[in-house]
């Protein structure tokens, strides 16, 4: 049991039960993105399962009798609301190559205890967990090992050996042991979200809200329609560390980020954005204007990728801090200037359109 946040949203990455918070209702599914199609899946176990109570015996006892609030106190049980996924992503196990990550392991906790989940259950994805059938799934999974009492799936759920369960069988086979399934119809976005593609990998989209459309998007510098997809801006969070320390040289320093190494990174280019700096004796982030750069910097002759935030009318020194950058508007792709002068006066004019487009946000 790995306890990830101060109020309870805990991450238990092992085999065994040892730890974990029983009974539950499971949400089931990847849920990279936590994005408003996973939001809806995740949504039935929440509320009912704050205070919900599993009565035994005492449950026809007089209330208000000494006898009857103790047996109540005792056979009344909580249900956690649980997220149950995969560590490593199936599709990096079965591939052997890594896999970026919309939101990786903090900030898929971060959004998960925003959302009121009280616990997230990363499954070990090996050989074993693999090749279990959809039967031995729900019991010893579900059934055994996480005390499930309910559970919500997506409509495209699969599980079980080579994908073969579908939603449907989780449902019939659940019913077995007396837990219900909520199936959940697939989030769509509406007609107005310009979709510029409307395909992924090649195929239809149909309007699905997914974790591909989303990676797909954010590879063109879709901002704002990754942000309609997400329910929230796609943010980056890392740590400042020492750059070549050249913007301060024309006059434009910059924080030189870290991320996470599993952190998918959108299209390479300029971009307008909200930074919120982390402080240990602060209780909120203090939030500034910003241009970020990812890419390799030809002008200088750069071959390394990076990420560098530029925050407006602001000067400091933030090395060492946690940023976490939101993006808000994708403003030009990375180009080579013939100079560092030409450099100079573009980075101004970006931040001047940076300036209007941040300051125009309702």
């Amino acid at each position: 049991m790995l306890n990830l946040s101060q109020n309870g949203c805990s991450v238990w990455v092992a085999s065994s039960t040892e730890g974990l918070l029983t009974p539950t209702a499971v949400a089931l599914g990847k849920f990279d993105g936590v994005h408003l199609g996973h939001q809806r899946v995740i949504q039935p176990v929440l509320q009912p399962a704050r205070g919900e109570e599993r009565r035994g015996n005492g449950e026809n006892l007089p209330e208000h009798s000494p006898d009857g609030e103790n047996s109540l106190a005792s056979a009344t049980e909580h249900i956690h609301s649980t997220v149950v996924t995969f560590h490593p992503h199936p599709q990096e196990f079965f591939t052997g190559q890594p896999r970026s990550l919309l939101t990786p392991l903090d900030e898929k906790v971060q959004q998960l205890r925003s959302l009121g989940v009280e616990q997230l259950v990363l499954l070990p994805f090996d050989k074993e967990l693999s090749a279990l059938s959809p039967e031995d799934f729900v019991e010893k999974i579900l059934v055994q090992q996480l005390q499930c009492q309910r559970i919500s799936v997506g409509q495209d759920f699969c599980f079980g050996k080579k994908r073969l369960g579908t939603a449907q069988d989780l449902q019939l086979l659940a019913a077995n042991y007396d837990i219900p399934v909520t199936i959940v119809p697939l989030e769509t976005y509406t007609n107005d979200l310009p979709i510029e593609s409307g395909c992924v990998n090649g195929k239809p989209t149909d309007g699905r809200i997914s974790t591909s459309l989303i990676r797909e998007t954010l590879e063109r510098g879709g901002i704002p329609q990754a942000t309609l997809l997400l329910g929230r801006p796609y943010t980056l969070t890392g740590i400042v560390v020492q750059g070549q320390q050249l913007g301060r040289t024309i006059g434009f320093p910059t924080a030189n980020l870290q991320l996470p190494k599993d952190k998918f990174v959108p299209r390479q280019g300029v971009y307008a954005v909200r930074v919120f700096t982390h402080s240990e004796t602060a209780n909120a982030a203090t939030q500034r204007l910003g241009v970020m750069n990812i890419g390799n910097r030809p002008t200088v002759d750069g071959t390394n990728s990076s990420v560098e935030v530029h925050l407006l009318d602001w000067v400091g020194d933030l090395y060492g801090q946690t940023l976490t950058v939101q993006l808000v508007e994708f403003l030009r792709p990375e180009q080579k200037f013939p100079s560092l002068e030409a450099l100079k006066t573009q980075i101004q004019l970006d931040c001047t359109v940076a300036k209007q487009v941040l300051t125009a946000e309702p």
